[in-house]
């Protein structure tokens, strides 16, 4: 039996590698290593070019003094920024030096179907020790990233940036610029951290409720929404599968305590390209006394829009341009969703300046709103919408609601899923300062095709959280699910109804399509898109690149356990109609 009791620093030591042949880190050059303090965005590796070599391997990876065993690229967590530009071919020449398959999905990018990188799907992955060749135009510009598509290498450390500056004037004018990369990091490894999240949904949760609902100074839960989750089997502090009891949170490879550093000129306009390269940590990004102008969102830009924070999930990509007046250091803030830990940076005018760095936040707690009680106000902590689920049914697993066969995979079906993309996201609803939502951005231009959608595809993402089973309309892919068929250049409307409780970031291979948020021919272009726990939200897509491509939760684990489907765009080149 597991002792749900091991503590975060037992939970670290248990699984700390060594190995032969590891890139020790006193090897690398200084813009590889981590431990080091202060380490300035000047010296992060650029590789740029019509041909660009990467190496994927094994490596040794070092973090708050402790050395584990990472998944690489060209020896460097993350991997390099790549620095293209629209309008050039690029030749990518990968090796794999280890002894599994392994490849490259080019997040975001638009390349022929055989180019993206999914094993299975697109081809049939990069055999142990050979070269893969990825050749593609570059068509489009914008903060993106990428990494592997094979097994759990991303959360090893697989993945890096993207930056595609346009072909023409940059509509983003920026004095300086710093990629900022979100991601989180765990000594276990990722096939431990879900054999774990099998055998106990919860065992990473370390803020479940006391008998009575709440913990000292906090809000409580009324009565009736205790009984309303027992009812249900559900855990109203289950925000996140995976937390800082596995996780150290990090900001372009390097933890709270060894704080990267952005230097600027005060004055500047400098722009920051957040990427969230997280296998399973949804952040919540701030920089305390700092507004933030949103630009861009998934490297497509919207008209600016001021706040002072936003949620990001997994695969998002966000463009800011913040404007530091004072001659002083300022604190990068970005909170797991469920706030058991941080990973925090610096921007400041030189280095070894430092910030205060504000403490974690009172945790959230989930709501009527993230069962499917649609109309209702979130919990957000503070019992929002108590009692307002007395007159729903409250057979949660009730299939005559769907249209599919609801098996031991899917533990509940929200009984009225509404339209959430105005809300902030889980605990953001009452922090008292401005929250970026959907229905806040506008794509600066007119999208492309203003056809209405010829028809609607709901799609369900469902799931068993105590047994940790993720799935589309209760099909694991590995089940043979059966895969979505647009027709090429069909215009398509595509329901996404979360019928669980958790947070799910949606991510479409080969496409952009537009968040139906009110905007009509300015709704926002994105490839990955956040839905919000029982909730309903759509996006128009017009499947003009033909070819298979992957559709899936990208939440590392909840892909691997099943939340993936191919969508098929038909026909290709030569093929009938």
């Amino acid at each position: 039996m597991i002792d749900s009791r091991l503590t975060r620093r037992g939970l670290l030591g248990a699984a700390a590698l060594g190995g032969i042949g590891l890139a020790w880190p006193g090897l690398l050059p200084a813009w590889a290593r981590t431990g080091s303090h202060g380490i300035a965005a000047k010296d992060f590796a650029t590789l740029t070019g019509q041909e660009i070599a990467l190496a994927v391997a094994n490596s040794a990876f070092t973090v708050d003094g402790r050395r584990g065993h990472a998944v690489t690229i060209n020896g460097t967590l993350p991997a390099p920024l790549l620095r293209l530009r629209e309008g050039q071919n690029v030749r990518l020449a990968v090796t794999n030096h280890l002894d599994e398959d392994t490849s490259i999905h080019w997040h975001g990018l638009l390349v022929p179907f055989t180019m993206d990188g999914v094993p299975g799907v697109s081809f049939p992955g990069i055999r142990p020790h050979e070269t893969f060749v990825y050749e593609f135009p570059v068509r489009q510009s914008g903060t993106y990233w990428y990494h592997s598509h094979s097994g759990l290498q991303e959360q090893q450390g697989h993945y890096g940036p993207i930056v595609i500056d346009p072909a023409g004037e940059d509509p983003v004018a920026a004095d300086r610029e710093h990629v900022v990369l979100l991601s989180d990091w765990s000594f276990l490894h990722p096939h431990q951290i879900f054999s774990r999240l099998k055998q106990e949904g919860g065992f990473f949760n370390r803020q479940r409720l006391t008998l009575l609902g709440a913990r000292e100074g906090e809000p409580r839960l009324s009565r009736e929404d205790r009984e309303m989750f027992a009812r249900a089997r559900m855990d109203p502090t289950d925000i996140a599968d995976v937390t800082a009891a596995a996780y150290t949170y990090l900001i372009n490879g390097h933890s709270p305590d060894e704080n990267w550093t952005g230097l600027f000129r005060p004055g500047e306009r400098v722009r920051l390209r957040i990427i969230n390269a997280a296998a399973m940590t949804i952040f919540n990004l701030r920089i305390p006394d700092l507004p933030l102008t949103v630009v861009g969102t998934d490297g497509q830009l919207v008209r600016p829009v001021e706040v002072d924070e936003l949620q990001i999930a997994p695969a998002e990509t966000y463009d800011l341009v913040v404007t530091p007046a004072a001659d002083r250091a300022f604190t990068i803030v970005a909170e797991s969703i469920d706030r058991s830990g941080l990973a925090r940076a610096t921007l400041a005018p030189r280095l070894g300046m430092v910030a205060p760095v504000p403490p974690l936040r009172e945790r959230p707690l989930l709501g009527m709103a993230d069962m499917g009680m649609g109309g209702m106000d979130h919990g957000s902590g503070h019992g929002g919408g108590h009692g307002a689920a007395a007159g729903h049914d409250m057979d949660m697993r009730d299939e005559s609601r769907v249209g599919f066969p609801v098996g031991v995979g899917v533990d509940m079906i929200a009984p009225n899923p509404v339209d959430r993309t105005g809300d902030p996201g889980i605990g953001l609803e009452n922090v008292g300062h401005r929250v970026l939502t959907y229905r806040d951005l506008v794509a600066l231009t007119p999208n492309r095709d203003s056809r209405p959608p010829s028809r609607t595809v709901d799609v369900h993402l469902t799931g068993n959280m105590e047994r940790f089973m993720w799935s589309f309309d209760g099909v694991k892919f590995s089940e043979g699910a059966e895969p979505i068929r647009f027709a090429r250049d069909e215009r398509v409307r595509v329901r996404l109804i979360n019928d669980t409780m958790m947070s799910h970031p949606i991510h479409l291979h080969g496409h952009f399509f537009e968040i139906v948020n009110g905007h009509g021919p300015h709704q926002p272009l994105k490839h990955t898109v956040n839905v919000l726990p029982g909730s309903v939200t759509a996006f128009d897509v017009t499947a003009d690149a033909p070819g298979d491509w992957a559709f899936h939760c990208h939440l590392l684990l909840h892909m691997h356990a099943g939340m993936m489907r191919v969508v098929t765009v038909r026909p290709l080149g030569g093929e009938a109609a």
